[in-house]
């Protein structure tokens, strides 16, 4: 049998993204950022008049973060750790709803903060881009990790037999986010790798038969 498969995502999983983003803004683009007032596209206004952005202004700054600030994130407290401890388990790779051009450059960001792992892009819902991982490794068993709960309900649709576990480590929008467990396409929601480790651990090693007893 092919070892486990671990696939998971990155922002706000691995790296903090949105504290790092908030900066950005606030310091270069005279934009306030504040995920309280709900949706992500509703989260940003000027400064200066309190105007709120245009849909186009916000995923334009999104990507400029992402072309040139990329240097400023962290990782998630645990997360490296984690994942060494994972690969002495099973195999590791990133699943990051980026532009594929960016693959590289996220790569290599991972592999500086000592994650290095394969990386796949992707843009729009995660289930059919993770088949095709599923369909490249043929892992025994394989777990999913998002931040976001719509890829976890993609993933349910496609590949309902993999384990999946909503993370979100970043404190400013974990409670402004839709929980994929309370909406039945996750498995558990565990925010912190300190928890979430043990469980990722039994899920990737254990049988089926006993994950379910224990749930």
């Amino acid at each position: 049998m092919t070892r486990p498969l671990l696939i998971t995502d990155c922002d706000e999983v691995l790296l903090y993204m949105i504290s790092h983003f908030r900066e950005w803004l606030a310091e270069d683009e005279g934009v306030a950022f504040d995920m309280g007032r709900g949706e992500f596209y509703r989260s940003m206004r000027r400064i200066a008049t309190g105007e709120p952005l245009a849909q186009d202004e916000m995923w334009a700054l999104l990507n400029r973060f992402f072309d040139t600030q990329m240097y400023r994130q962290t990782p998630v407290e645990g997360a490296v750790d984690a994942i060494a401890a994972i690969r002495e388990h099973a195999d590791v790779v990133v699943l990051t709803n980026l532009l594929d051009f960016r693959r590289d450059a996220r790569r290599a960001q991972l592999a500086g903060h000592g994650i290095d792992v394969r990386v796949f892009t992707n843009q729009g819902p995660k289930g059919p881009a993770l088949q095709a991982i599923l369909d490249e490794y043929q892992p025994g068993r394989a777990v999913f990790i998002d931040d976001l709960s719509q890829h976890h309900g993609s993933v349910f649709e496609v590949a309902p037999q993999v384990r999946r576990l909503h993370l979100c480590a970043e404190p400013q929008i974990a409670p402004h986010i839709p929980c994929a467990h309370e909406a039945g396409h996750a498995h558990a929601r565990i925010d912190e790798w300190e928890r979430a480790l043990p469980w990722l651990l039994e899920s990737l090693t254990c049988e089926e038969k006993d994950l379910q007893a224990n749930e």
